[in-house]
């Protein structure tokens, strides 16, 4: 089977780690973008503390749970946000106004959509966390 998407794959795994209610999940392959959305997830307490392992091929990372996650998904395609659309986004992506992220690549980084409302930016969606 071929892997599509290994950011979905990896927000997928977590997300069915989570609901079985399990301390530590092991998530594989790795990459750049997995590692910035999961900083991401972390900063605002959703995962604990993940490492990476180096096993000389794609890497592997270990990811400690909190239970505070409900759900995390990708967004294919990767939508273009304009500042001002970033609103419509999150009403139709997110549970409630008070809670929940969506993160988005922008020309400064990887970040959420409350840290690109402040630096006024853009960018592509790739995916939300509750």
């Amino acid at each position: 089977m071929v892997r599509m998407s290994v950011l979905a794959d990896c927000l997928k795994t977590i997300t069915n780690a989570e609901k079985r209610g399990k301390r530590q999940v092991l998530i594989r392959p790795s990459s750049k973008v997995i590692v910035k959305f999961l900083q991401c997830m972390q900063q605002h307490g959703y995962i604990g503390e993940f490492e990476i392992v180096d096993d000389h091929r794609s890497q592997k990372i270990v990811v400690e749970l909190n239970g505070r996650l409900n759900k995390c998904g990708v967004i294919s395609p990767r939508f273009d946000v304009p500042v001002n659309e970033v609103e419509k986004w999150i009403v139709n992506l997110l549970p409630s106004r008070q809670f929940g992220h969506i993160v988005l690549s922008t020309t400064f980084g990887i970040m959420t959509h409350e840290e690109a409302k402040r630096k006024k930016t853009g960018g592509k969606v790739l995916g939300f966390f509750y």
